[in-house]
């Protein structure tokens, strides 16, 4: 049995394939303008599922790196500080060791001890220390200062760990506390009775508490040394973390845009195509639709 082809059928599947024609062109014209071959989710649904995954992926990644940037932040803030501190102690050392060799006559004591006075409040202009607003040196209590000058011997600072998300699971802590650095409240190590102690006993010229300090200043550096070491040891893994989150970020944007960006090159081909295709289509179509029963009457 034949199949009766009537002229709207020619003309309702010319028009079908117009249509279609023009879809293909504005859909390259879209990419091409766009840069980009997935501007809706329709135009690849699977494309986009992977899209959206990395994306999240991406921002999270960017949200470790900030992160680590700023606990390298506050840790080369506090490397600084405690250089400065160090300082502080090898001057505090050098003053001692002279007080003690029994020669110095009272008015060198004195004049040892107004520099003692001075660094004494120097180190706790140093445990005040403040980072971007934050005291550095008083754990989680970053908005107080941690030492006053009269009692800075007795004083507590809080314990509290300042950490980082710096990927995931991996928490690194930023702060250092300041009984780490100055020793605890009330210790005999701790620099703020150690100067408090040494500033007494030049006032009273006694050489067996001078010659004491000594011992107490070696501990608290000790200690202190230790404490920089670990710093410098955070540093060092955050630094590395950094790097890390780098390359995890370029393999991202590689993967979004693989899945994303639009390949120039082969829609300027395909539009080019499709352009030749439709006004074929075209020049095709005008002699279907011209032929009608007005043209057999003339």
């Amino acid at each position: 049995m034949t199949t009766r082809i009537t002229q709207g059928m020619m003309n309702n599947q010319l028009l079908r394939n117009v249509t279609a024609n023009l879809s293909r062109i504005n859909e390259n014209q879209n990419q091409l303008s766009t840069g980009r071959k997935i501007n809706k989710p329709s135009d690849d649904p699977v494309g986009i599922s992977f899209s959206l995954r990395y994306r999240s992926e991406g921002a999270a990644n960017e949200q470790y790196k900030s992160n680590a940037d700023s606990a390298v932040s506050w840790l080369d803030f506090t490397d600084t500080t405690l250089n400065q501190a160090n300082t502080v102690i090898q001057r505090v050392r050098e003053l001692t060791v002279q007080a003690s060799n029994g020669t110095n006559p009272q008015s060198a004591l004195d004049a040892i001890k107004k520099e003692i006075d001075q660094l004494s409040e120097q180190m706790v202009t140093i445990g005040n220390s403040q980072f971007n607003g934050k005291y550095v040196f008083n754990g989680q209590l970053t908005d107080k200062a941690p030492y006053n000058s009269a009692t800075a011997s007795t004083d507590v600072a809080d314990q509290g760990e300042i950490k980082f998300d710096i990927g995931v699971g991996v928490r690194v802590t930023a702060n250092v506390s300041g009984d780490k650095i100055f020793g605890a409240a009330g210790a005999s190590d701790n620099i703020f009775m150690i100067m408090k102690d040494l500033s007494a006993a030049l006032a009273s010229g006694n050489q067996n508490d001078i010659g004491a300090c000594i011992g107490k200043i070696d501990s608290r550096n000790e200690a202190f040394l230790q404490a920089r070491a670990d710093v410098g040891a955070r540093q060092n893994r955050i630094e590395l973390a950094q790097s890390r989150l780098e390359d995890i970020g370029t393999n991202l944007q590689t993967l979004q845009a693989k899945e994303e960006d639009a390949d120039i090159p082969a829609v300027i081909t395909n539009l080019k195509t499709d352009e030749n295709v439709y006004n074929a289509s075209l020049s095709v179509g005008s002699k279907i639709i011209s032929t009608s029963l007005v043209d057999f009457l003339r």
